[in-house]
């Protein structure tokens, strides 16, 4: 697809250029922590995702970013339990994650569309907040993102973080050993994303 010419505004012209994920250099981790009387006994367990698509569009004129669309699809039966355990341990954490946590044979997507982007700065490196609504385990909240972001070539990169709240979604953090062992209510989440133009 050729970068469009988006000429509403009168003597300003607007190139859209349009970015897709390269899920295989990107990078997205989920941590949970453990409480409760046993918690320094307990697991933290670091969860990657493996299957995230998605696109990053935005209009460029006079240097200036604009009308920004963020739009990210992932696939709840591609977490997998990344830590250093037990292959009975990390079986056990995913069973429940899936049919317990994420009930992926009912919920099938995670999705996260943004179409509000607050940019500061300028040129191929610049801050970002995303503002947009996260979907997960049926349930959809406004979630705002802050992100590095830089665009070098036919290449963006953006890195981050932010928290999710369990129950905010209509999630019960797991309990173990009759409540000795439980997961807090929020999960950390860290990303690097890979993104190619499109031309």
């Amino acid at each position: 697809m050729q970068p469009a010419t988006d000429t509403t505004s009168p003597g300003v012209e607007k190139t859209v250029s349009r970015y897709l994920v390269d899920a295989g250099r990107s990078t997205f981790t989920l941590q949970a922590f453990s409480t409760g009387i046993l918690s320094a006994f307990g697991h933290n367990p670091r969860i990657a995702i493996r299957e995230i698509k998605g696109d990053v569009q935005f209009s460029l004129a006079d240097g200036v970013v604009s009308d920004t669309h963020v739009h990210i699809a992932i696939d709840p039966r591609s977490l997998e339990v990344i830590d250093d355990i037990s292959d009975k341990d990390r079986r056990e954490i995913q069973r429940q994650m899936y049919d317990e946590v994420l009930e992926v044979e009912r919920y099938r997507e995670i999705d996260y569309d943004c179409p509000r982007v607050t940019i500061d700065g300028s040129g191929d490196q610049f801050s970002a907040t995303l503002s947009g609504e996260l979907t997960l385990h049926g349930e959809t909240h406004l979630l705002a993102v802050p992100a590095r972001v830089s665009i070098t070539g036919d290449t963006l990169k953006a890195s981050g973080g932010f928290a999710v709240s369990q129950r905010q979604f209509g999630i019960a953090p797991v309990t173990v050993a009759g409540g000795a062992i439980k997961l807090k209510d929020e999960v950390k989440c860290t990303f690097n994303i890979v993104a190619r133009k499109q031309v």
